[in-house]
């Protein structure tokens, strides 16, 4: 008999005996933290993220078996674009493979050594706050488009001196002479 696995309290041990498949849709607004850094253009609703989960219990000869959790995740995300601040989509898709142990010691430990993601083993697990925590890690650290869609100000030209005024020296040149200067010039 399969068992009915809950995503919002997660048994991560019976989810990984069971073999067992999660898959689902959440409104892009449920996860509030995600939501917060988000700036879509007005009048548009943050769009879904697209989840899924597998367990996977792995026998190994000597020890107790290993216990795998796959996550795949697909979510756009609105952000403002760091060069031109204009809100832009950016399409996140990412894959983890997240491997659970008993206690925080070992997991520490085998995290270190490892490619996977490590974590300790615990009585339930928030499957939507798992995913929610792994977007907001794949988030840009700076966010900006590739080529903004607008072209950028840019820096303002000094304006040309009217004819016939020369130019002015420069206040700093004094002190670029006291810089060359050397120790006995007697300057």
């Amino acid at each position: 008999m399969k068992r009915q696995h809950d995503p919002l309290r997660l048994d991560v041990a019976a989810f990984t005996d069971d073999g067992a498949q999660l898959s689902g849709r959440w409104p892009g607004a449920s996860l509030t933290r995600l939501a917060e850094g988000q700036s879509p253009p007005q009048d548009v609703a943050l769009p879904e993220v697209v989840w899924a989960a597998q367990g996977e219990r792995r026998a190994v000869t000597a020890g107790e078996a290993e216990l795998w959790l796959a996550l795949q995740v697909q979510a756009p995300v609105w952000l403002t674009c760091q060069r031109c601040l204009q809100p832009y989509e950016v399409p996140l898709a990412l894959e983890r493979r997240l491997r659970f142990v008993r206690g925080e010691a070992q997991a520490e430990a085998l995290d270190a050594e490892s490619e996977d993601d490590v974590l300790a083993l615990s009585r339930s697990l928030d499957l939507r706050e798992l995913v929610e925590d792994e977007l907001l890690l794949a988030l840009p650290i700076v966010p900006r488009h590739e080529v903004c869609p607008q072209p950028l100000p840019m820096a303002v030209e000094a304006d040309p001196l009217p004819e016939g005024e020369a130019e002015r020296p420069n206040p700093f040149a004094v002190l670029q002479g006291l810089k060359r200067a050397k120790p006995g010039d007697g300057r």
